[in-house]
């Protein structure tokens, strides 16, 4: 399939899109802390980011057991991003998003993991 086509498909999606947005913000974000902002599964999260990584939209780095997800501008793309960002900057939900996130990086990775996965995940 062609790259712009992938592109965009991924972004049909509006959790998808609001990670994009989220990256956009952030330049890197832990697994955990997408899952929290979408407040999802980890399994959904993780198909959704598998998705954005498909399309050249994310790229992820390991450290431990944490995985961080920062945006990739695939070549050409420049336009589609300043687009999303003039027609999506100022919305509503991705606000939201911004505030909710701001608290989100404020938890410790560990504590975030317990909040989600309970006691045992990441014990103190």
């Amino acid at each position: 399939m062609l790259p712009s086509l992938e592109i965009l498909k991924a972004l049909s999606d509006k959790n998808r899109t609001r990670v994009v947005a989220a990256l956009w913000r952030f330049d890197e974000l832990c697994a955990c802390q997408i899952t929290e902002l979408l407040q999802v599964s980890g399994a959904t999260a993780s198909r959704h980011l598998g998705i954005l990584q498909k399309a050249g939209l994310v790229d992820s780095r390991k450290e431990g057991r944490w995985v961080y997800y920062r945006l990739a501008k695939p070549a050409g793309s420049e336009p589609l991003f300043q687009w999303l960002e003039y027609s999506l900057g100022g919305a509503e939900e991705l606000v939201a998003d911004y505030l909710t996130l701001k608290k989100i990086v404020g938890i410790t990775r560990e504590e975030l993991c317990r909040q989600q996965r309970g006691e045992a995940c990441c014990p103190k």
